[in-house]
């Protein structure tokens, strides 16, 4: 575990998969010697399906707080683990984490969601959206369109979806204008030194 910084190790018997053990279980145990199945009922369950999107993968990681998830076949065999730290660096493939371009975040009502329309307004600017996620906060009930485009100048784009009165959260590229946040953050900054 400390070698491979995770806190979380499969734990098998027989190419089968018994559980999940937990570093915390580990160094609770009364016994230092004492041998991983009299820590059984500490085991976690929680596994994917090796045929399963790697998305639910990185959901149940998500939601239990792993470092680690086993995959298992059919027959419940254990066929390897992933870490967390794999799924972020797949993840940032997935969304063009490394590819340039910048990024716009358009927040609106869900019912006011339309794909087609969002990207007209862009692929008017000479543009593409090259990756597109949504997310909806319930407490607040906002829809927030996080836009990646293939090009970092974005002034254009900014001006035309607040022209179509698109509410522009944030936005992060190389614009002609002075970005929100760069300003906000500076008068933050002023206001420190004051």
């Amino acid at each position: 575990m400390t070698d491979f910084h995770v806190a979380h190790l499969p734990v098998v018997s027989k190419e089968k998969l018994v559980g999940l053990i937990c570093e915390d279980s580990l160094l609770n145990a009364v016994d230092d010697d004492m041998p991983i199945s009299k820590l059984q009922n500490e085991f976690s369950s929680l596994t994917v399906h090796a045929s399963t999107h790697f998305i639910e993968a990185v959901q149940v990681i998500n939601e239990f707080n792993l470092t680690v998830i086993p995959v298992v076949n059919n027959e419940s065999e254990y066929l390897g683990s992933i870490s967390a730290a794999d799924l972020l660096r797949e993840l940032g493939k997935i969304i063009g984490a490394n590819e340039p371009g910048a990024i716009i975040v358009l927040e609106m009502d869900k019912v006011s969601f339309s794909f087609s329309e969002i990207s007209k307004l862009v692929e008017t600017n000479d543009a593409q959206i090259t990756q597109l996620n949504t997310f909806f906060d319930s407490p607040t009930s906002t829809f927030y369109i996080t836009l990646k485009i293939n090009k970092l100048e974005i002034s254009d784009i900014i001006a035309t979806f607040q022209r179509y009165e698109y509410k522009v959260k944030y936005y992060f590229g190389e614009e002609l204008y002075e970005n929100e946040l760069r300003n906000n953050y500076d008068h933050l900054m002023n206001y420190l030194n004051i």
